[in-house]
């Protein structure tokens, strides 16, 4: 059983004539310390041998390119992808599949399996003999994973993908991809080594809810996939949505993910009547997460009072949780002024990730003004937030003569792993630091 608490950050003070209204939602979830899923099934057979079906699935997406046989790549992704297995816990539906050009389905030979002593063990028999060939469609894995998704209606749904390579498919049958599997299973991507994109594998994490990283080193791969995989194996509610009711001449400027990480969700609204949208969170274990709501309402006279949003949380029919959004005009300017410091540290990070993109991708153009201006702004922003993490990912691309007036120089050698490191790094974003 997991229990949901909302609470607001805001500053609910508008000038006269004031219409945006900025929000934090700290939505906190809180297990009772049961594992989900716990049946007491025997964890045999195949996704429809119990009643009920699974509770959750897990499909890995192991890229088995050529480029994976250099170094130890490959040889570290099967070790990954057997520690992957072994962490997931009985009773859950999972299967392995090779990504090259094509997707072929490892374990189980078709349809999914469910976790036992017994396939545990046949999985990482059939994983251990994946060798490194071919090209790399990353799309047509995705697919391959929603097809075995659907056949678990109900169930929580994830994969985690790893490649070492840019994708080669079509813009169009990438992005046709990525569509087809929104809102059908969330997804983690990483990616090793320094021939892969951020940007590719950013549109993933976005599209499916998940998360971005770079790893350095093959020999991480064991590490961070039994990470995930814990992290999944603890989420107990799926399909989570943030439902937000505005009143009549209002305008939802935008609604993000800002904690633990950066995710827009505002062109993923589903609209449910001409004052409610309903916002996708996917799904949640025990974990706080904070989200920045930003709303235009009509003004009022000061002294007025208005309800400017009213924000449930949602698990099918159910209701989690309840916050609501007021707002009262004033004439008082120091009131009106006011901001919120919790609102105000995640516009900060907000901006700190837009700064350091825009940064690398100036340089990456050549263009090293913009960059020194992008990334001095950045410095400024993470120094003001105190993220050591980011200052030092920074002080890798560019000198940092002074963070909290961001003057930085150029430098002339900058490894590209470290360049990736900064940029896929750059939607994780810093709790508030309260004093």
């Amino acid at each position: 059983m997991v229990s949901f608490t909302c609470a607001v950050h805001q500053n609910p003070y508008l000038p006269e004539n004031g219409t945006q209204v900025d929000v934090v939602v700290t939505v906190t979830a809180e297990a009772d310390g049961a594992l989900p899923g716990e049946k007491g099934g025997t964890g045999t057979g195949n996704a429809a041998a119990g009643e009920r079906g699974p509770d959750a699935v897990e499909v890995i997406l192991l890229d088995c390119s050529g480029s994976m046989s250099i170094g130890r790549r490959i040889e570290e992704a099967r070790r990954a992808a057997a520690v992957a297995v072994d962490t997931l816990r009985d009773g859950v539906a999972f299967a392995v599949i090779q990504g090259t050009n094509r997707a072929r389905q490892v374990y189980p030979n078709k349809g999914l399996a469910i976790v036992s002593d017994r396939t545990r063990e046949e999985a990482k028999t059939r994983i251990g003999q994946l060798q490194a060939t071919s090209g790399t469609a990353i799309g047509t894995w995705l697919l391959a994973a929603r097809d075995l998704m659907l056949t678990a209606p109900g169930a929580i749904h994830h994969a985690l993908l790893l490649t070492d390579g840019q994708n080669y498919e079509a813009p169009g049958a990438f992005a046709a991809a990525l569509a087809a599997c929104e809102g059908v299973f969330q997804c983690d991507a990483r990616g090793v080594g320094d021939d892969w994109n951020v940007d590719e594998l950013r549109r993933i994490a976005t599209a499916l809810l998940g998360s971005v990283a770079l790893l350095r080193e093959p020999a991480g791969i064991a590490a961070d996939f039994q990470a995930v995989i814990q992290t999944v194996m603890g989420r107990g509610v799926p399909d989570v949505w943030l439902r937000i009711w505005t009143p009549r001449g209002a305008r939802i400027r935008f609604v993000r993910q800002v904690s633990p990480q950066i995710d827009e969700l505002t062109d993923r609204a589903a609209a449910v009547s001409d004052l409610i949208r309903d916002y996708p969170t996917g799904a949640w274990g025990s974990e706080t997460r904070d989200y920045h709501v930003c709303v235009d309402v009509p003004p009022a006279p000061v002294g007025g009072r208005r309800l400017a949003a009213r924000i449930n949380l949602l698990h099918g029919e159910d209701t989690l949780s309840t916050a609501k959004v007021e707002v009262l005009w004033t004439d008082d300017s120091a009131e009106s002024t006011r901001i919120n410091e919790v609102v105000a540290h995640y516009t900060g990070q907000a901006e700190l990730a837009r700064a350091i993109q825009d940064g690398i991708r100036a340089r990456q153009a050549g263009d090293e003004d913009t960059a020194a201006i992008a990334l001095g702004r950045a410095a400024q922003l993470a120094s003001v937030a105190g993220d050591e993490d980011t200052l030092a990912r920074l002080a890798k691309v560019v000198d940092i003569v002074d963070a909290p007036t961001g003057r930085v120089r150029r430098r002339e050698a900058v490894e590209k792993l470290d360049e990736m490191d900064l940029d896929a790094s750059s939607t994780m974003t810093t709790g508030v630091k309260m004093p």
